[in-house]
């Protein structure tokens, strides 16, 4: 066996092919590279099979007192003359408007405990401070909550126009999350 260490093993005479050595490739290399190219040539033509038969074909076979033709009738929609703005939008849209005021009004809680020098209750923002800043102003915090309810309403609105089944999520989504939001003041700065 050869024991010399060589520094790039493609000059080691036993790692190189017989073509890149600057002979011929073997009859057995050839053969396993021509079957190759034979089975993926001959897989690929096979798979295609005889065409079935067409649907007018085994229906010109038939009798004609046999074939029954369904032609499509189409009723005309009855337009419903549901107003977008009912009861149930109102109603819903109450709901998000007011909850969203009551976390408004709750989170001015912190404000109120930050004025005062309270120490170990909550006294800045911290959840929403991206909204309302960590000491949030009256007015900031009243005018996040219009946009928040004229967002949900205009997107419930809209939904609703276009006959979406989720007319009701924006108003839904708005009304949990500022409930939750008024729980933690609550709970937290209370």
């Amino acid at each position: 066996m050869n024991s010399r260490t060589y520094k790039k093993l493609s000059t080691q005479p036993l790692l190189k092919s017989k073509a890149a050595r600057g002979g011929t490739p073997s009859k057995f290399a050839m053969f396993i590279a021509f079957t190759a190219i034979a089975v993926i040539a001959l897989a690929t033509v096979s798979r295609a099979g005889e065409l079935p038969e067409a649907p007018s074909s085994s229906v010109m076979r038939m009798s004609p007192a046999m074939i029954e033709v369904a032609a499509p009738v189409s009723t005309p929609r009855i337009a419903e003359n549901n107003p977008v703005v009912d009861k149930k939008f109102i109603s819903l849209a109450f709901i998000s408007t007011s909850s969203t005021f009551a976390d408004s009004y709750t989170t001015l809680f912190a404000r109120q405990n930050w004025l005062a020098g309270k120490k170990g209750v909550c006294n800045e923002e911290v959840e929403s401070a991206y909204l309302y800043g960590t000491h949030p102003t009256v007015a900031r915090t009243y005018s996040v909550a219009a946009a928040k309810s004229v967002g949900s309403a205009f997107a419930a609105y809209y939904l609703r126009k276009h006959h979406s089944k989720f007319w009701s999520a924006p108003l839904i989504v708005n009304s949990v999350t500022s409930l939750q939001g008024v729980t933690q003041n609550m709970i937290m700065c209370n």
